[in-house]
């Protein structure tokens, strides 16, 4: 069995595409998954499978709630591994941070850094990103809402192809404790 967090894209924000957390719990459940937590409102569960891979899994719940809620979600799938690993290697000072002052943007798939060439960070400063394994970390002082470089990231032929779905440090945090083997 391992554990893994869903996190879904762009649920439960502005009055559109509700999914209650109980009822994504209860389809996961269904699912066949076991251990199945959310977290917030805006789109985060754990549970353990004993089946799949992480992009089978996004798969599978992608079709559930589409099935279920009669829309399509994003859904990134990811284990406690690549959880705590994203958290491990990023490239800020996150302990000496606040959370609102720093994201991570999991994508579904590797990007290289070609995709961000055309961006002239020193405009953005103090704002900084930096890619990893999957993931894009983003340092916003002021905040993810007033982030000018955050906009400039969210760009269709910046993000084209890929799913790509941002969490604020606090999140981070807690999907790699609440994945971990502690939580069982």
């Amino acid at each position: 069995m391992t554990t893994y967090a869903a996190l879904l894209r762009g649920i439960n924000v502005g009055g559109s595409r509700k999914v209650p957390m109980a009822d994504l719990r209860a389809l996961l459940e269904n699912l066949g998954h076991e251990g199945v937590r959310t977290y917030l409102q805006s789109g985060q569960a754990v549970f353990t499978a004993a089946h799949g891979d992480e992009d089978s899994l996004a798969a599978e719940l992608t079709r559930a709630i589409e099935d279920r809620f009669g829309f399509g979600v994003d859904v990134i799938v990811r284990d406690h591994a690549y959880l705590e690993a994203v958290a491990a290697d990023c490239p800020f000072p996150a302990a000496e941070l606040q959370a609102r002052q720093l994201h991570a943007t999991y994508l579904s798939e590797p990007v290289g850094a070609e995709r961000f060439a055309g961006i002239d960070q020193a405009a953005f400063l103090p704002e900084e990103f930096r890619l990893g394994d999957r993931v894009l970390y983003l340092y916003a002082p002021n905040g993810l809402g007033r982030s000018k470089l955050a906009e400039h990231l969210a760009r269709p032929r910046l993000t084209k192809g890929v799913i790509a779905t941002t969490r604020n440090w606090n999140t981070v945090a807690k999907l790699v404790e609440l994945t971990g083997p502690a939580a069982r």
